[in-house]
């Protein structure tokens, strides 16, 4: 498992969050699918909460902002996010929403890649971002689906220095990306892999104990089943929606494995 109280290297994927319509109900399906326990931020904040495992942070669950659809939002580790949005528009890439404090959390700003694929930034600053990972409940993978694979892994390379390496397994398009000093990956890129109607986005994984009892239970607290759990060579996995329409996938994991 990791655990972790200090800033993630930047360029790593360290945090994920979710804007909701109902935060009541959004909570209550997570807590029920992934075990999540919730700290209210208050009105400063907007009502954001903060999911935990066991009093460490997991992610985060948000009202909806205008005009966007309930969709799960990755955020790479930055140590100068002003430095990081000003690289993403040399690259091609769009800044949506400029850098700005999150009072004494940190400082962030939201973007799109040249595929139009959206992501956040988080510089760290009283809040490191996820304090668990790679753990039931916490975040254990992140995967692009892009219009333009290759294209996207040009700027994700430029923007936070990643190296990435063919995973022939996964498809001709896929590929691992990991930081330049490291060879453990931190995540995938690739195609759209065969899904029809939707444009690129980012894909988030949570650990779980048993994915046929996270499936079980996000049909039973509204969800629905997009691919019903198989075993693959990293571990027994499934899609999920939760019932605003907010996809994610569960993968078996254990809170005995090494830090990664």
């Amino acid at each position: 498992m990791t655990l972790r109280t200090s800033p993630w290297p930047a360029g790593v994927p360290c945090w994920a969050d979710l804007g909701a319509a109902d935060l009541s109900a959004t909570k209550a399906f997570y807590a029920a699918v992934l075990g999540w326990s919730f700290q209210d931020s208050g009105d400063e904040f907007g009502g954001y909460a903060i999911a935990e495992v066991s009093g460490s942070a997991a992610a985060g669950i948000g009202p909806l902002q205008p005009g966007a659809v309930p969709a799960w939002t990755v955020y790479f580790a930055s140590d100068d996010a002003d430095k990081t949005a000003a690289a993403v528009t040399e690259n091609g890439g769009t800044v949506l929403m400029p850098p700005g404090d999150v009072g004494p959390m940190g400082r962030m700003f939201i973007a799109a890649d040249p595929t139009g694929a959206s992501f956040g930034v988080w510089q760290a600053k009283a809040m490191i971002g996820a304090g668990i990972a790679n753990q039931p409940g916490g975040l254990t993978w992140e995967d692009l689906h892009s219009t333009d694979a290759a294209t996207a892994r040009t700027f994700y390379s430029a923007v936070f220095g990643h190296n990435t390496q063919p995973l022939p397994a996964a498809g001709d398009e896929y590929h691992t990306f990991s930081l330049a000093n490291e060879e453990a990956p931190r995540g995938g890129m690739g195609g759209l892999m065969g899904v029809e109607g939707v444009g690129s986005h980012w894909l988030v994984y949570f650990g779980v104990a048993d994915a046929n009892a996270a499936v079980a239970a996000a049909s039973a607290a509204g969800g629905s089943v997009q691919q019903e759990p198989f075993d693959s060579p990293y571990g027994r996995m499934a899609g999920l929606t939760d019932p605003a329409g907010g996809s994610f996938w569960v993968v078996e994991t254990s809170d005995e494995e090494p830090a990664g």
